[in-house]
């Protein structure tokens, strides 16, 4: 087994082995399991049964990560993605009038343009056409948006009414959890002990149980098969002659197309095999196109991914080892939802500090490079929203080009991205 698994996804190639990669998809998996509950809670939200979401979510997970596994020898996570179910639930069935059927046949048929973009050359073509410097200052929005969304769950940074946020009480069960969870991983992992976001994860659960922070006979809601019949498969296709499909239909191609683009790329980038961007880039596609069937929202390669990638992660196998954990966690959502924010909240802070390096990327002296990034930058975690950060820097770049009179710096295929994400905005708005 070990030989084949070797030969399969090169393991001694890519200087790892089985050990740390079932490792770094552990630590994948509980980093990016929270989203089974998450998921499941705003797809409720358009109507699809809290259980039969939780199915949907597992399999499309599952789906997901065998698919960049398998495909591209990754060690990426596709699961559905947290801002696009938003969009799913709050736009296209509460705003647009869609049913959660034929909001599903609306994920498909984004998934199929998304296909569309990924195995032809419009894949290359818009990588080429995205200038290097949005590329990087899209990893580094996310880094600090994952750095919040932590200093969010361990309740060290809290809403304020004066200041929109402040500084939390230190001294909360939960902060304190996260504090001693944050220090012991960060020792960890500056002495590269393998592991080490796990070992930091279990160290936060057992000190929240001691804290009383866990109830350990809490249960969660029971499962059955009969629950998947609710979603698998269940899309209409009743609307899609009408106006309000396409739109959706066009609006989640262009938001998982762009998420993907960045989050992929600078993933890839940092475990150094960014050559394996475009067969990610597919399988990323093709998930979304599945998500629709399973009965879930669109997928994205998870930032959470970024952990086991962290953790040693290299190739893929521990992307479909994530993927087996996935299908496991059928018959373990209640044990999965005892590890509280506090021991994850970490992770994702210090992934945060981790992906600001590519802003040393940046060529800060050049204004009409420097600003479309800054934008990007701060409106991803200031909007709560990796898909308008984006927008925002890709808007205002070929603005300042044209400013400079640089305009011929900017390709053609980046001013339709512009356009788009312009005409994305919009709709946005006039949906409100």
């Amino acid at each position: 087994m070990v030989r084949f698994l070797d030969r399969r996804f090169g393991l001694k190639a890519h200087g790892t082995t089985v050990r740390r990669e079932l490792m770094a998809g552990l630590v994948s998996f509980v980093t990016s399991v929270y989203i089974i509950i998450v998921n499941s809670a705003i797809l409720a939200d358009a109507g699809i049964p809290v259980q039969a979401g939780m199915i949907a979510t597992i399999a499309t997970s599952f789906v997901g990560c065998w698919l960049i596994g398998w495909w591209s020898n990754t060690p990426l996570v596709i699961v559905p993605g947290m801002g696009i179910n938003a969009l799913f639930t709050y736009t296209v069935v509460h705003t647009m009038g869609l049913s959660w059927q034929e909001a599903l046949a609306a994920v498909f048929v984004s998934g199929f343009l998304f296909c569309l973009v990924a195995f032809t050359g419009l894949a290359g073509r818009i990588s080429q056409s995205v200038p290097h410097t949005l590329k990087e200052a899209i990893g580094v929005g996310i880094g600090l948006f994952l750095t919040f969304i932590g200093l969010q769950k361990s309740g060290i940074v809290v809403p304020s009414a004066s200041t929109f946020i402040a500084l939390g009480d230190l001294g909360s069960p939960e902060a304190l959890v996260t504090l001693l969870t944050l220090a012991l991983m960060a020792v960890l992992y500056v002495r590269g002990v393998n592991g080490s976001f796990l070992i930091a994860i279990v160290f936060g659960t057992a000190v929240a149980w001691l804290l009383g922070l866990i109830n350990p006979a809490a249960e969660g809601p029971g499962f059955g098969l009969r629950d998947a019949a609710a979603v698998f498969g269940a899309l209409s296709f009743g609307g899609l002659w009408s106006l309000p499909f396409w739109i959706a239909a066009f609006s989640m191609a262009m938001v998982i197309v762009f998420e993907n683009l960045g989050l992929i790329h600078s993933q890839t980038a940092s475990f150094g095999r960014p050559d394996t961007y475009r067969r990610a880039f597919q399988a990323a596609a093709v998930s979304n196109a599945a998500a629709g069937l399973l009965g879930s929202s669109p997928t994205v390669s998870a930032v959470e991914g970024s952990a086991g990638i962290a953790s040693g992660g290299r190739t893929g196998l521990t992307a479909v080892f994530t993927g087996v954990l996935f299908l496991g966690s059928y018959f373990a959502v209640p044990l999965l939802q005892a590890i509280p924010d506090s021991a994850i909240a970490p992770v994702l802070i210090i992934l945060g500090s981790l992906m600001l390096g590519s802003i040393k990327a940046i060529p800060f002296e050049d204004f009409s490079e420097a600003f479309p990034a800054f934008l990007v930058i701060a409106m991803i975690p200031l909007t709560y929203s990796i898909v308008d950060g984006i927008a925002f820097g890709f808007i205002a770049y070929p603005v300042v080009k044209l400013a400079a009179g640089k305009g011929r710096q900017v390709s053609a295929t980046l001013y339709v991205i512009a356009l788009l994400f312009l005409l994305y905005e919009i709709l946005q708005v006039m949906n409100k």
